[in-house]
């Protein structure tokens, strides 16, 4: 075992000051980069070559298998090998296993690997048609409000006050499904992870004597990533404390970026507040990236509400940060993987290089693009792309659409509309979640169709089997690779090089981030991701979508003020949703209504023989295009429209439902109908 003084040479002034807070509530903001696993462990280990503590009743808890195991390492290698360090569902499933039979009686619930089996008896005795996709959904936001601890009886008035919302279901009916969806668990014998986390504080709050039992074990906490932590946590947490206040918190609130799932920085940030006596530390030595890259994730958060600890480098100056424009995904694509092939030409490792991308769907082109330049890779936290379900089943489509004889018309809108068969619209869902991104697959699979006519041409079947060509080209096998990854699942991860892709407004932030706490964590996700760089740093996006399109994007807005001035767009009006009722005033609830700035129930105030008009036309250019008439344009933004009555370009493109392309295929003949 290191003797104490050794432990303490091993730190840097702020990690010496937690190492030596042994009594009593510790908060310790960590920046990105600056060594919180190293403090906190030598802080445990500290205190047992003291004898301060007796390994046995510490338990340090993390969110991460991943995490707990790298703790339980260092701290075997500290000499405080006895220590418990478990993720929050590890140390209360081992806690119930062992209490559950005594204090019941019987045998503990059996815990279910996934919901959706459950789920989908659920869907189907509440009538609600559930594929998989929604059955995802479904399942994460009852994760969301078992974590919150938000009832079955509560949920459809809390959701809509709380910004939650499943694609194509109103609160009533998510409802109607987790109270089905619990009473079906229950009846089987079945607990799910958040059962875990429930079951657990419900026996302590309720058995003094288990109460005791833990308590007098477990004398000392800590935890790592508070920032994350929900309330069903916290709840657990201030029962194993019991009224005691022994507990070191460590996070760093500029990293939240899981609200959406429940985690509440607030948490962290009040801490001092709940523990009168709070030791308060911040560690700020950055000591993995360099300075260039630190400078820039400083001014990223600098006067936000997003701001941390102001980070201070301790390395050596590298490569200025780059941003650069380009002008559609394919080119931003191929001059990423041109950098990496340089980078790679220069000594870096394929393993020490990543691009990152705010949702999987983004993947595509540089799977594409790598593949053409023969550069190995690996994708983390999602299939490649032609593997994913929703792609293959697209293919499989097309391909049988194609064999059949059944394609007629424009090549594109054949692809359109025999991927409308399977879900896909022009518009996106109105909600994040996993039917939001099975859209953007198939809407991959669209500009991939675009892109095609546009280049090469070629009827259907010549499209299917460029589709066949490039998934076998991205499916040879490697063993290590530059890796392909979205920001969430970066977090924790560190390279020498880092490539932020699609940083344009309208994916980071991305569109359907609304209020400002929610454009504040699209912020913090950048940053996330820009501390994940050590040496290199390179930030791009693109101004159109696809090849010849129109460059009608602009850099994210987190990212203009790092421009050069001339370089800066000039700022455009920002479409917001309407939050009240245009008639009567009162809050909208549901996405659908805020679309149409009005309740469901309320009188419209448009032109209704305008409408009428708009629908005859619609109908009449939806059969010219051989697709369905939603296609073209909803009822809803019909009637925005005939409400509205825009007369240029850029009122038309403020209507909800018109987007640029819509705009360019549409416009013209929609502004000569007004007129």
């Amino acid at each position: 075992m290191p003797a104490p003084d050794d432990l303490l040479a091993a730190l840097d002034p702020e990690q010496r000051r937690v190492a030596e807070a042994l009594r009593g509530p510790v908060r310790v903001l960590a920046g990105a980069g600056t060594g919180k696993t190293r403090a906190i462990t030598h802080r445990i280990a500290y205190g047992v070559a003291t004898g301060v503590y007796q390994p046995t009743e510490v338990l340090a808890v993390t969110f991460t298998t991943r995490a707990a195991g790298e703790m339980r390492t260092r701290l075997r290698h500290l000499g405080a090998g006895g220590v418990q360090a478990r993720t929050f569902h590890s140390a209360a499933l081992r806690q119930l296993r062992f209490f559950w039979p005594r204090v019941h009686g019987t045998e503990l619930p059996t815990l279910t690997e996934s919901k959706l089996g459950l789920l989908a008896g659920a869907a189907r005795r509440c009538r609600v048609p559930g594929d998989q996709a929604l059955l995802r959904d479904l399942a994460s936001e009852i994760e969301w409000a078992k974590v919150s601890n938000v009832h079955p009886d509560d949920y459809a008035r809390v959701a809509p006050a709380r910004g939650r919302e499943v694609t194509g279901q109103d609160p009533e009916t998510v409802a109607r499904v987790f109270s089905a969806y619990e009473d079906g668990k229950r009846s089987q014998g079945r607990m799910d992870m958040e059962d875990v986390l429930l079951f657990t504080a419900g026996m302590l709050a309720d058995d003094e004597r288990v109460a005791a039992q833990i308590r007098s074990q477990y004398k000392r906490f800590v935890v790592d990533e508070f920032q994350d932590v929900s309330p069903l946590q916290s709840a657990l947490l201030d029962l194993w404390l019991g009224g005691r206040d022994e507990l070191c918190v460590v996070g760093d609130p500029a990293q939240t970026i899981y609200s959406f799932a429940g985690a509440r920085a607030d948490f962290l940030r009040d801490f001092p507040a709940k523990y009168d006596a709070t030791t308060s530390v911040e560690l700020v030595r950055n000591y993995r990236s360099s300075p260039q890259v630190v400078d820039t994730a400083n001014q990223l958060l600098a006067g936000t509400s997003s701001q941390g600890v102001a980070l201070r480098a301790q390395r050596p100056a590298g490569p200025e940060v780059t941003f650069t424009g380009h002008p559609d995904e394919v080119a931003e694509a191929a001059e990423v993987a041109d950098q990496l092939k340089r980078l790679g030409a220069s000594g870096v490792p394929w393993s020490e290089m990543a691009v990152l991308f705010r949702i999987n769907a983004q993947s595509e082109h540089h799977e594409e693009a790598l593949a053409e330049r023969g550069i190995p890779y690996v994708i983390r936290g999602a299939a490649r792309f032609f593997d994913r379900p929703e792609v293959r089943q697209g293919v499989t489509l097309l391909r049988g659409t194609a064999r059949g004889g059944e394609a007629t018309g424009e090549m594109v809108d054949t692809v359109r509309a025999t991927l409308a068969g399977l879900g896909w619209s022009p518009e996106p869902p109105s909600s994040r979640g996993q039917v939001r991104d099975r859209w953007e697959s198939w809407q991959a699979l669209v500009d991939q169709a675009v892109e095609f006519a546009a280049g090469e041409g070629g009827d259907l079947g010549a499209f299917v089997d460029e589709l066949d060509r490039r998934a076998a080209e991205q499916h040879a096998p490697v063993a290590d690779g530059v890796t392909l990854t979205t920001f969430h699942a970066a977090k924790g991860l560190e390279w020498d090089a880092v490539m932020l892709t699609g940083i344009q407004d309208g994916t980071l932030p991305f569109s359907h981030a609304d209020t400002p706490a929610e454009i504040e964590e699209e912020r913090r996700l950048l940053y996330v991701g820009m501390t994940r760089a050590r040496l290199h740093l390179a930030v791009s996006w693109s101004l159109a979508r696809n090849p010849g399109g129109r460059p009608n994007r602009r850099p994210s807005q987190f990212v203009t003020a790092m421009l050069p001035a001339q370089e800066r767009p000039q700022a455009a009006p920002k479409r917001r949703r309407a939050v009240h009722c245009r008639e009567c005033g009162k809050p909208l609830s549901t996405a659908a209504q805020k679309k149409l700035g009005r309740c469901d129930d309320c009188p419209a105030s448009y032109d209704e023989e305008l409408f009428e008009r708009l629908r005859d036309w619609r109908r009449t250019r939806a059969g010219e295009d051989e697709v369905p008439a939603y296609v073209v344009f909803t009822d809803a933004t019909l009637q925005l429209i005939a409400e509205h009555k825009p007369t240029s370009e850029s009122a038309l493109l403020a209507i909800s439902g018109v987007g640029r392309s819509k705009l360019e295929r549409y416009g013209d003949e929609v502004l000569g109908l007004l007129a």
